[in-house]
């Protein structure tokens, strides 16, 4: 077992807590999982394919067990078609690369399509550090970049604000005259967005799928801000992490399918956008020069975890975050990651510490809706559930020490009690006798101390009864069983 580390102070709780004091945050989550949460349910339960979700997983970890082999065919159909690949073993390496793109095409401005993964890597402030504008193209990403914000929801970015903020932010930063109009509103982004597009050099995105057998990405949107970030600059760069990619284009129709489901409750998207190579000479529009980097940036441990494996099969549809409790109450800020809500709570500690993030995966409630949700069966409790186990005895593989050790010796403890009969009863037996100094005039328990602190923090509890319930029922029915067996006897004579 690893050695124990102080617990770092975690702004998980004030965050939560903050979530939860918002009215107008409520409302937003409650609105977003009622409608695309049950939706989804409902969508699943009824869809005629009932075969399709286990098909898409069945082929998502296959692909996984071969992924050197197709990531190899995806490389070369692409650099086939003109395409350069460069595959970043960390977020520093993709990073650099992507520098040394924007330096060698002298590029002052990047237009950004919404990508989870340049925000796992942090590109942004190293763009801006090189003196490269950035700049968002997805409405609710460019609210976000506006307000100096952050993301919190994985399709949804800005569902913490209302219209009036965003009218109020509009005029502050686009110096438009005051309005809560929606279309209003859209129509003075689009305004500045489709200036800013104009002169960008540099095109970045993410990557929905990748398809190795035809050699292309796929990027969905239904604002068409993609298709032009990545047509209209002379390069574009699309960030994919490793296990974005499918082997045919069969089974990225299906995943494609599930995708759009499970985000938005979508047939198709408005757009889907493919690339795999810089425009041809006849080619109305298309950028000079496309370059792919695959991200590793610790997926190929979780690759080589059985336990944890599956997380890489997910598509990032944000179906879990529309139908999990803790999500709906507390957002996606509370997860301090791009990845928010069950799948954050898994795949941040993988790739960024588990002792880190321990507040993430011991936050969530493991009541297996989220797999229930999920349009490839992602078994994220049972994930949960392990990262639960390596916090509370450390993990060498894991680089994970014991997170709470006076919990671990609690709960030790109670194993102890509960598998020893004369323990238990005397443990009992002392604790009606030291418990009274804790109860209150309504006969309550009002505050513990100690590490059940947090039991009593916003409720009272009932003191140990005078009598157990083995007493209970000894008094009650002991002494009725003779009777009952001398009525029982009359009645069969």
């Amino acid at each position: 077992m690893s050695k124990t580390t102080p617990i770092p102070p975690s702004d998980y709780r004030t965050a939560a807590a903050a979530g939860i004091a918002s009215p107008r945050l409520q409302k937003s989550l409650q609105g977003i999982q009622n409608r695309f949460g049950k939706g989804a349910m409902e969508f699943w339960a009824k869809m005629d394919d009932q075969e399709l979700r286990h098909r898409v997983k069945e082929s998502r970890m296959n692909t996984l067990a071969h992924l050197d082999i197709v990531l190899a065919e995806l490389a070369k159909n692409i650099r086939a078609r003109g395409g350069q690949v460069y595959f970043a073993a960390t977020a520093q390496d993709a990073i650099d690369y992507t520098l040394a793109v924007a330096k060698k095409n002298n590029v002052k401005r990047v237009v950004k399509g919404k990508s989870m993964t340049s925000a796992e890597i942090a590109i942004d402030p190293a763009l801006e550090e090189a003196g490269i504008e950035v700049v968002e193209t997805d409405l609710g990403e460019y609210i976000i970049q506006l307000a100096g914000d952050k993301p919190s929801h994985i399709i949804a970015p800005c569902i913490h604000l209302d219209r009036a903020q965003i009218g109020q932010l509009f005029t502050d930063k686009l110096g438009i005259d005051y309005s809560d109009d929606p279309p209003t509103l859209t129509m003075a982004a689009r305004k500045a967005l489709r200036e800013k597009m104009l002169g960008a050099e540099m095109g970045l995105t993410g990557c929905n799928l990748a398809c190795a057998e035809t050699g292309h990405i796929s990027l969905v949107s239904n604002e068409g801000n993609i298709r032009m970030a990545t047509t209209m600059p002379d390069v574009h760069v699309a960030l994919m992490g490793m296990e974005r990619v499918v082997a045919t284009f069969d089974e990225h129709r299906e995943t494609l399918q599930l995708l759009t489901r499970g985000a938005a409750l979508q047939k198709l998207s408005t757009y889907v956008s493919f690339q795999g190579g810089p425009a041809a000479l006849t080619d109305p529009d298309g950028p000079r020069e496309f370059h792919l980097v695959i991200i590793d940036n610790g997926r190929s441990k979780i690759l080589a975890d059985p336990e944890f494996r599956e997380v890489l099969a997910c598509i990032r549809c944000g179906a879990c975050l529309n139908i999990c409790p803790v999500y709906g109450k507390i957002g996606g800020h509370a997860y301090d990651s791009p990845y928010c809500g069950p799948i954050g709570a898994v795949v941040t500690p993988l790739l960024d510490g588990i002792n880190k993030h321990a507040d993430l995966c011991k936050g969530e409630t493991l009541c297996g809706a989220c797999r229930d949700v999920c349009p490839v069966e992602n078994d994220l409790p049972r994930m949960l559930a392990a990262l639960r186990h390596k916090l509370a005895y450390g993990s060498d593989r894991w680089n994970t020490s014991q997170h709470n050790p006076a919990e671990a010796y609690a709960f030790a403890l109670w194993k102890l009690l509960v598998s020893h009969p004369v323990l238990y009863r005397t443990s009992l037996w002392f604790g009606k006798l030291f418990q009274w100094p804790f109860v209150r005039k309504n006969k309550m328990i009002g505050s513990l101390a100690g590490l059940a602190t947090g039991w009593t923090k916003d409720r009272d509890l009932p003191p140990l009864a005078g009598q157990t319930f083995a007493q209970l029922w000894k008094k009650k029915y002991a002494a009725r069983r003779p009777n009952e067996s001398r009525a029982q006897s009359k009645e069969a004579s």
